[in-house]
């Protein structure tokens, strides 16, 4: 979160929001969040999200665009976090404020668990269960017609506020995305390959029930790109956490995620994108700005921890080089 953003949300928007949904503010609990302020509550026994978008992130129609899309996803059988309707009846509240407004949504709580760091890394079925989920929402979408429609892949927020946060001294980053953003729009783009995505699928957005099955939840980056980006995502997050000195561990991970994936991707008849292995590298690359970007803008880096300084001191290295996590071995 912009540090700036968080001076400016006052517990008065978060009882006018509450007051909005139906709930006092002592009803709410504080569980964070990276883009937005994020609460749960309990009603009648159920749990609930009610989340705080800054209307300097998102406009009040690509959130009505998000939540038409998680409804069409569970209106043809997904397993989605549903959104929840305020006590007026409408999807979106504005709450205003004296610099930034904010637009309040609520959501069922996704049930089951999440499966964090470790438990995720080496986890065949856990792979295979994201082919199959990922797979399905990139089916719907080729049928997908919506009333509202998201946001493009280069209008992504990090990517149009790189500047903003990159400091000066690391600008050779800022010519990297140039360059890659220019690679990106050559790529064709059909209604086979190119199309609404999740855009942020990673362990901390979905859990898992004891048959297995996957909830998906947090839409927020939800935009239209390459299907590729979608399961370069997933893989980001399972790479990046083995430095540069562990790229043999990396690989197995690769491989085992790649396997397994792409088994249950393809379950039912379903075919993945053309082309989608080449372009991993390059959404690699995407992922990996985006990370940083989000590091500088919501993280203090005047004193990092030692895997922070690690990381970012390999994440640079990469990023100015042109490589990603998967280069070496392919």
């Amino acid at each position: 979160m912009d540090p700036q953003i968080k001076l400016l949300f006052l517990d008065e928007h978060v009882k006018e929001g509450a007051m909005r949904f139906g709930l006092s503010q002592e009803k709410l609990s504080f569980i964070g969040g990276f883009q937005n302020f994020i609460y749960s509550y309990t009603l009648e026994g159920c749990k609930y999200i009610l989340r705080f978008t800054p209307n300097t992130l998102r406009t009040q129609e690509g959130l009505k665009a998000e939540i038409e899309w998680i409804r069409y996803l569970a209106g043809n059988g997904m397993s989605v976090s549903e959104p929840v309707p305020s006590a007026r009846g409408i999807d979106v509240e504005h709450v205003s404020g004296k610099m930034v407004d904010f637009y309040v949504t609520s959501f069922r709580h996704a049930p089951g668990h999440k499966i964090g760091y470790p438990e995720c890394l080496g986890n065949p079925l856990l792979y295979e269960q994201c082919g199959r989920m990922t797979g399905n929402l990139h089916e719907l979408a080729k049928r997908y017609e919506p009333l509202a429609r998201r946001h493009s892949w280069e209008r992504n927020e990090y990517l149009l506020h790189a500047r903003k946060y990159i400091p000066r001294e690391h600008s050779p980053i800022l010519r990297a995305l140039d360059e890659l953003k220019e690679r990106l729009a050559s790529l064709p783009d059909t209604p086979d390959n190119f199309g609404l995505i999740h855009g942020d699928i990673n362990v901390g957005n979905f859990t898992v029930d004891e048959t297995g099955e996957i909830t998906l939840f947090d839409f927020d980056e939800c935009q239209y790109s390459w299907y590729a980006e979608d399961i370069a995502i997933q893989l980001y997050y399972l790479l990046y956490v083995f430095g540069e000195d562990s790229k043999s561990e990396r690989k197995v991970q690769y491989e085992l995620f790649i396997e397994h994936f792409e088994r249950g991707y393809t379950e039912d008849g379903r075919r993945l994108p053309d082309g989608w292995k080449n372009q991993l590298s390059l959404f690699l690359r995407l992922r990996e700005i985006i990370v940083v970007v989000g590091m500088y803008r919501s993280w203090d880096l005047r004193q990092p921890d030692d895997w922070t300084r690690d990381f970012l001191q390999d994440s640079r290295m990469r990023i100015i080089n042109g490589i990603s996590l998967i280069d070496d071995f392919l």
